[in-house]
């Protein structure tokens, strides 16, 4: 095996993974739907059996191979018939929930207080929520279905970095050259969504009477240690000669330097919402229409795509330059749906015009009271994501308009194909949660907060609690494999062995540094 890429080798690499079509939309939606269902096979071992508690070592495996395994088989082994193993997931899951007794429910010491309990918590919250709007903070939520959405994100984005380097990863599933939709040019994009989702945390926790200036000067602080690893990253690809595909940011530019400006422009694009369109959504959606707009009515389209590079950083990096445009409309978009995410929604309850559902939920336990918020967000989420699916069509189908898909450009019908399917992802593992142990929002007790870890992986949890952290060695492991194997040449079971290797690997930092307590916000 070659220790250093040699310049045939090296064109070899690059070929690799250049000038490709991509493949259909309902191919990567199969091949995602792998993730939920897997979830939807952890949901039910957990809710019938409690598989995952105490989580043993027997259980510890169990998760890697549902939450990990199953997503690299998708991508490689299975990848010519995803639907089969979503099936081969979701039988067993139904079998249990539906064929087996359900497993012991803890039950209140004292039945005849139950009532008053209920109604004591209902109405305490409210008045609590009725409070929050002008002077106290609503509680920020951790949502089981929001961190099994994102940990399963990272997982599959961690994969495929690395698999996309051997010829067990179709070359379909790589990033396409300028036209056309793929796994990876969708993992891009979702990361960027699920960024924004829980930047929706400091719209809630920040007073909207702290200053322009003070939150620009906190953006900043965030966005100079990924500049930092931008740039570690670009010396260490130019000092190294390693393999790049110059046409994916530019000659300089890497997605590091595309999540270092994020947090700055998304505090102007934040004033900007607060004082003039009240939605970010509604901001993302026109920030994509006039670039799309800018895009199709002057010659940027073909100074990014085709013109010759001059001397200037501009030329050099224009596709990294110009696609953070769709980029940050993308984060904005993320950080709208991720609002009523990260808040507990009693209000949408307490205030319903039906006197009826009032009177119901104000004797209503406290497991049916988080169901009910918990129906009114995945209607939400259903709803928006019919939306954007709907203005997807519209850019795309429709003759007036016809546009493509295109990352390279981070174009409009990108950004809308990206926000519709996270958006409905989000709704499909809510649904996944709906079936899952019950649990509550209402009380913040020890109890319900151990109830609301178990009904969570543990092995997705830690990828999302330190996700840019986990992606970031997960980019070092990629190096230093691409530098030490010749993965052009190697066969599937070798490629399989250092796959799962790598994959144990990620996940052992992921856990250790999950176990350590160590949280490292960037």
């Amino acid at each position: 095996m070659s220790t250093s890429p040699s310049d045939g080798y090296k064109a070899r690499k690059e070929a690799f993974v250049s000038n490709l079509s991509g493949s259909s939309l309902t191919e990567i939606n199969l091949v995602t739907l792998v993730a939920a269902c897997a979830v939807f096979l952890w949901t039910a071992l957990q809710k019938r059996q409690s598989f995952f508690t105490p989580y043993s070592p027997v259980a510890l495996i169990a998760d890697f191979l549902l939450n990990v395994c199953a997503i690299l088989f998708a991508i490689t082994l299975y990848s010519s018939a995803p639907l089969f193993l979503s099936i081969f997931l979701i039988t067993p899951g139904a079998l249990l929930l539906f064929l087996s007794p359900g497993a012991s429910q803890p039950r209140p010491s004292d039945g005849s207080a139950k009532p008053a309990k209920k109604s004591t918590a209902f109405e305490s919250r409210s008045k609590d929520v009725d409070a929050s709007t002008t002077s106290e903070k609503p509680a920020l939520l951790v949502r089981p279905f929001l961190t099994h959405y994102r940990g399963s994100m990272m997982v599959v984005t961690c994969l495929a970095i690395l698999a996309v380097d051997f010829p067990i990863f179709p070359r379909r599933y790589a990033k396409v050259e300028t036209w056309g939709t793929s796994l990876m040019d969708l993992g891009v994009g979702s990361f960027v969504f699920s960024a924004g989702v829980v930047s929706a945390r400091a719209i809630v926790r920040t007073s909207s009477n702290t200053s322009f200036l003070s939150r620009f000067a906190t953006a900043l602080r965030h966005s100079t240690p990924l500049f930092i690893l931008g740039f570690i990253r670009l010396y260490s690809v130019k000092g190294l000669d390693y393999a790049e595909h110059v046409t994916e940011y530019g000659v300089h530019w890497n997605f590091f330097f595309t999540l270092a400006l994020l947090p700055p422009f998304v505090e102007v694009s934040d004033s900007i919402t607060r004082t003039v369109f009240k939605s970010y959504e509604v901001l993302a959606v026109i920030l994509a229409v006039v670039y799309e707009v800018v895009l199709n009515n002057t010659r940027l389209v073909s100074y990014i795509l085709i013109s010759p590079r001059g001397p200037d950083l501009l030329s050099k990096n224009r596709e990294g330059v110009f696609s953070f445009i769709g980029y940050l409309a993308i984060y904005l978009a993320g950080r709208g749906v991720g609002v009523p995410l990260v808040q507990f929604n009693i209000h949408k309850i307490s205030t319903d015009p039906d006197p009826k559902l009032r009177r119901q939920m104000s004797r209503a336990s406290p497991t049916e009271i988080t169901h009910r918020e918990r129906f009114f967000v995945l209607q939400r989420l259903l709803l928006g994501s019919l939306a954007y699916v709907a203005l997807y069509w519209f850019t795309t189908s429709l003759y007036t308009f016809n546009l493509s898909v295109s990352r390279r450009l981070a174009n409009l019908p990108y950004v809308i194909w990206v926000v519709a399917f996270n958006t409905a992802q989000l709704f499909l593992f809510g649904l996944v949660e709906e079936v899952g142990p019950q649990f509550s929002y209402e009380s913040f007790s020890e109890d319900e907060k151990d109830k609301i870890r178990h009904a969570t992986s543990r092995i997705l949890r830690v990828f999302n609690s330190n996700g840019l952290v986990v992606f970031l060695i997960a980019n070092l492991l990629t190096g230093l494999v691409n530098l030490s194997l010749n993965t052009l040449d190697m066969p599937p079971a070798s490629a399989m062995g250092v796959l799962v290797g790598y994959a144990v690997t990620v996940t052992g930092v992921a856990l250790g540094l999950d176990l350590s307590g160590v949280k490292i916000k960037l």
